[in-house]
């Protein structure tokens, strides 16, 4: 039987990557032309590399452009700077998160999955809603780049299209949201030559209600700037010469560049959102990844999560798929593989927006929270602990053997 999985991102193309794998006639539609967007997430984590190596992919993931996240660190008045993460530590060789442009990564999960007969992708194609029929969701309606509309029926409909996702309206599904006190604004300043030797590492830097985040990049340097929600509107009208005294003051080591940000369009807004569906499914449909939980960018799981979300749905429906439709028990079984990772994750999420961003965004702290530096510095197993959460998840899956290649 076939699947059409909407939205071309990590979840949708290794799900689709893998139920082709599994015979599954499958159907991707991506409504963009191409995966170039700017400030996607880029982090793969440990447990997605070694997924790689699963699929007999991992030399080719190897390849592509890419540079290893370094470990959080914290400047601590006093202390110098206090490592909070040890991925370094973590057993080899999964013991690092890889940067990877989120394009480059799409590009060759794509390309992979169109070496097997059952895929097909489609591009500037937009899933804009769904066909129910006897009181089940059968497949999806969709509109080209050119204004085509047209119609594809399939035994299992998947929403991989993130935390605004159109299915899951169409579903009449709605997710409970958590606050979420800050969003975030991502911008890039170039890496200098005589930077290059720099070992990369997470840097943040705190200021009288703000802070940034510097993550190292292959020939630049990725910028998240945190002030409060619903404060975009202000930043904007202040504009771009005010934007690069600000950044000039919160992180002095990039004041010889903060020109080459021309204007606020060089600054994209992120809307943080932090939500979750009681229920990721109806009769014929499954979400999946943000359209089923958007996660904060803190701690950069999201794309785990989502990638993590594709290998259970394919190891847990391939056979039903393979031999019918998939019953509303075999979707609620994806749910319920995937729940409490989610929970856990998203309560980190929590404390971490409570503990490390409200109170330097609200200006009742300047710096790190004492007792997360303290745990650091004498609990020599807590940033051992904190990696392995982030790096591999509460509950990293692996490929089924029917997924799974010789390199």
């Amino acid at each position: 039987m076939s699947v059409v999985i909407s939205g071309g991102g990590p979840a949708g193309m290794m799900l689709g990557l893998m139920l082709a794998r599994a015979g599954v006639e499958v159907t991707v539609l991506e409504k963009h032309g191409d995966f170039l967007r700017d400030f996607r997430g880029d982090t793969v984590h440990a447990s997605t590399v070694r997924l790689m190596d699963e699929l007999g992919l991992g030399r080719k993931f190897a390849a592509l452009p890419q540079n290893r996240l370094g470990n959080l660190v914290v400047p601590v008045p006093g202390a110098g700077r206090v490592a909070m993460s040890a991925f370094e530590k973590l057993p080899a060789p999964y013991n690092y998160i890889a940067m990877v442009p989120q394009w480059d990564l799409l590009d060759f999960l794509a390309e992979e999955a169109k070496q097997e007969p059952t895929f097909t992708v489609r591009m500037n194609t937009e899933a804009t809603g769904l066909i129910r029929e006897h009181g089940r969701v059968a497949g999806v309606r969709y509109r080209t780049r050119d204004g085509e509309e047209g119609e594809i029926r399939a035994a299992l409909t998947v929403a991989a299209d993130g935390r605004h996702s159109t299915l899951r309206r169409e579903a009449g599904l709605a997710p409970e949201e958590y606050p979420v006190p800050f969003d975030v604004w991502w911008f890039r300043l170039p890496r200098h030559a005589d930077e290059q030797a720099v070992p990369p590492s997470l840097a943040p830097s705190f200021g009288d209600g703000e802070m940034a985040l510097s993550l190292t990049r292959e020939d630049y340097f990725q910028i998240a700037y945190f002030k409060p929600k619903g404060t975009d509107p202000q930043l904007r009208a202040e504009g771009i010469e005010r934007f690069r005294a600000r950044i000039a003051r919160l992180m002095p080591q990039y004041a010889d560049r903060v020109d080459r940000l021309a204007s606020m369009d060089d600054v994209h807004l992120l809307d943080v959102r932090l939500n979750r569906l009681d229920r990721w499914y109806v009769d014929g449909l499954l979400l999946i990844g943000d359209a089923a939980h958007a996660m904060s960018p803190a701690a950069g799981v999201g794309i785990n999560l989502a990638v993590q979300d594709a290998v259970a749905a394919a190891a847990l429906l391939a056979e039903p798929l393979r031999h019918g439709r998939p019953t509303v028990a075999a979707l609620a079984r994806v749910q319920r593989r995937r729940w409490r990772p989610t929970v856990i994750m998203q309560r980190l999420q929590r404390i971490l927006h409570h503990v490390m961003f409200e109170p330097v965004i609200t200006g009742r702290r300047v710096g790190p929270p004492t007792q997360l530096v303290l745990l650091a510095r004498y609990a020599p197993g807590f940033p051992l602990l904190l990696s392995r959460l982030i790096a591999f998840g509460p509950l990293p899956e692996h490929a089924p053997a029917f997924a799974r290649r010789d390199a």
